[in-house]
């Protein structure tokens, strides 16, 4: 089941983003503005979408991007000159693509969205001179060395939704790997950032892996108990102490239902769990992604209450 809203055909594959600005740009420093703690904060609507697609087209004018550039191309968005000062704006930019695309889309529309944030997360990555994976160097030896944890979170979290467009060819890619590299260097140097977004991710991934390629539902457990506080599942798991606020994150306990209660069929904990997010306040700390996680809920819950 797809985790996103249907809200059309997007635009931005049709025009691109910059088309979609009825006026002048905002600047940067407005753009940035709408980044609080780590988080997007626009409304889960359409204002909310056309906000974040003017603050991508703002944030990608401030780098000095042409309006043509081929965003689907990693080379032709490597070959950017941009100031190193800019570079944690790329990381946003990246994770904007990330959000708009996870958010506001479906598939297939979003997967090239997904590879555009892949596209600037690794430009922001490759500002470091060490990070010197595409000149000759190596990525896990990249990757060891580096500590811009925005950075390798969003190139993660967009390259492994944008190889869901076609699996086989991520598995021979070895995405896979690649991915556990950057997650497990993140939860090295933060497993808190995102409110545990390294724990979710792993939680996700071991569990959709293909049987071959190693899937673990035990590990995903071990993971998602690092965001969950469910001791009947996690006591004997060894995940240790919940990430501080986790509780209060919904997508935390929308992926552990998703991503083992209802693949494990304990169909009345995963409706207990979606329930308890459905009655919750979204509150003010993660207004977008609680209120998508709301809706999110309700799609898993429809398929529990089929089972239960």
């Amino acid at each position: 089941m797809r985790r996103a809203i249907s809200l059309g055909v997007s635009l931005l594959l049709l025009i691109g983003v910059g088309a979609l600005a009825q006026d002048a740009p905002m600047d940067l420093d407005t753009a940035l503005s709408f980044f609080q703690n780590d988080q997007i904060v626009v409304p889960y609507s359409e204002e909310g979408r056309a906000q974040l697609e003017e603050l991508i087209l703002s944030i990608k004018g401030a780098l000095g991007a042409p309006e043509d550039l081929d965003e689907d191309s990693e080379e032709a968005v490597g070959a950017l000159e941009i100031d190193i000062s800019l570079k944690d704006a790329v990381n946003k930019l990246a994770q904007a693509y990330y959000t708009l695309a996870n958010v506001f889309m479906t598939e297939p529309d979003n997967y090239a969205v997904y590879r555009y944030g892949k596209h600037w997360a690794f430009k922001s990555l490759r500002m470091n001179p060490e990070f010197n994976d595409n000149t000759g160097g190596r990525l896990d030896e990249s990757v060891a060395r580096e500590t811009d944890i925005a950075g390798m979170y969003w190139l993660n979290a967009n390259w492994l939704r944008s190889s869901q467009e076609n699996k086989i060819a991520a598995v021979f890619a070895g995405v896979p790997k690649k991915s556990e590299l950057l997650t497990n260097r993140v939860l090295e140097l933060d497993p808190t950032y995102i409110v545990g977004g390294a724990y979710r991710s792993f939680g996700g991934y071991y569990e959709q892996l293909p049987s071959l390629m190693g899937r673990d539902i035990k590990k995903a457990l071990f993971y998602l108990c690092h965001v969950v506080d469910e001791p009947a599942f996690c006591s004997e798991c060894g995940a240790g102490a919940m990430v501080e606020t986790a509780y209060d994150y919904f997508e935390n306990r929308t992926f552990f239902a998703e991503y083992y209660l209802i693949p494990e069929k304990e169909w009345e904990d995963a409706a207990r769990i979606l329930q308890g997010v459905l009655d919750e306040e979204i509150g003010e700390m993660y207004p977008l992604m609680n209120d998508y996680a709301q809706t999110h809920a309700q799609e898993l819950m429809d398929e529990v209450n089929e089972n239960l």
